[in-house]
């Protein structure tokens, strides 16, 4: 069982990654960002996601790269 002080350091980071990950999808959805700009900026907050928490790669994928990809489609008109 997790101690109170893991337990915590693990909310500050799902929390950091939550603060990134909005900031992000804010810049790209206000800014005029060339698209080779915006997929780095979302390809970096992927590694920055995965430093945090190197074995959740997949759950990333499933809850964050949908909302990235979304946007990406809906700014730039890609399929």
């Amino acid at each position: 069982m997790a101690s109170k002080e893991e337990i915590l350091e693990e909310n500050r980071k799902v929390r950091r990654l939550q603060i990134v990950v909005d900031l992000v999808l804010n810049l790209v959805a206000q800014s005029d960002l060339p698209v080779e700009e915006a997929s780095e900026l979302v390809a970096q907050t992927r590694r920055f996601a995965l430093n945090l928490f190197p074995d959740k790669a997949q759950l990333y994928d499933i809850i964050y790269q949908p909302k990235f990809k979304r946007l990406l489609a809906e700014k730039y008109r890609m399929v």
